[in-house]
């Protein structure tokens, strides 16, 4: 892979989001609301696998991986009108589809080819799918640390934007109440990544989120966390109760801990 093969594909992503624009101010707002997700992703990967000393070849990789991650949502959007892949479809599988039916990656060797492919079909597992290849496993990892960092600037950006300019797909139509799940709270003291199936309210989604922290793979990932304060800012937006004050500190101790304790990389 070079770096022609790179702008082409950055080419490619920018017209074929395109094909999706719309001029009903919603539907718009939600594709741009992902087309800024997946620059930013690209950010967030380059940054890790650059500190992780990875060879350019592999940097590159690695952005286009983030480049195609949600590039099933665009069509998972159009055809359904929601990202709740429980009530629509995987996304991760429909943009392992649109790549090869796109033949998007053509020019490039059919190894590369298969860990793109692979990378974005699985990205989105509820636990890090084993792989018998590291390098499979090396990508994997990168996808789901850059897509999360960001994935929480999105929801801080929402809880902090009026009801006019929120994308409302974001939080899966879930009810803005008091409450909170009891079954996501055990499972974020038992450090263990909650289920997207016990979230009832935007509450129980918010407590979600700060579960991925244990899903994390790099002290890169985690300096981002720390400096970007998403643990307080989440959070800031839960209610202020004993229960939600010990998590944070728990969390803030935990990816402390981590990021201090932590060598190049974390398996």
């Amino acid at each position: 892979m070079n770096n022609s093969d790179l702008k082409y594909f950055k080419k490619w992503f920018s017209d074929y989001c395109k094909s999706f624009y719309s001029s009903n101010m919603e539907d718009q707002r939600t594709m741009s609301l992902k087309i800024k997700h997946t620059h930013n992703v690209c950010r967030n990967i380059v940054q890790i696998a650059s500190e992780e000393q990875l060879s350019q070849n592999k940097i590159m990789l690695a952005e286009t991986i983030a480049l195609f991650h949600d590039i099933g949502r665009f069509i998972q959007y159009k055809k359904y009108k929601t990202f709740n892949d429980s009530i629509s479809a995987n996304h991760g599988r429909l943009g392992a589809e649109v790549l090869k039916q796109e033949g998007v990656l053509h020019n490039l060797p059919e190894n590369e080819q298969k860990l793109i492919v692979n990378t974005v079909r699985l990205h989105n597992a509820f636990k890090l799918p084993k792989q018998k290849n590291t390098e499979n496993m090396l990508f994997l990892k990168l996808i789901r640390d850059a897509d999360k960092l960001d994935i929480w600037r999105v929801f801080d950006e929402y809880y902090e934007s009026s009801v006019s300019e929120r994308a409302s797909v974001a939080i899966h139509g879930l009810p803005d109440t008091p409450e909170y799940s009891a079954k996501i709270l055990s499972d974020i003291f038992k450090k263990n990544a909650a289920s997207l199936k016990d979230v009832k309210t935007l509450n129980d989604f918010k407590l979600l989120q700060l579960s991925w922290i244990y899903d994390l793979n790099f002290k890169t990932s985690y300096r981002l966390l720390l400096e970007r304060n998403y643990i307080k800012k989440i959070t800031a937006k839960l209610p202020k109760t004993d229960e939600i004050k010990r998590i944070s500190t728990s969390l803030q101790e935990f990816v402390s801990k981590k990021f201090r304790g932590a060598g190049k990389s974390i398996d």
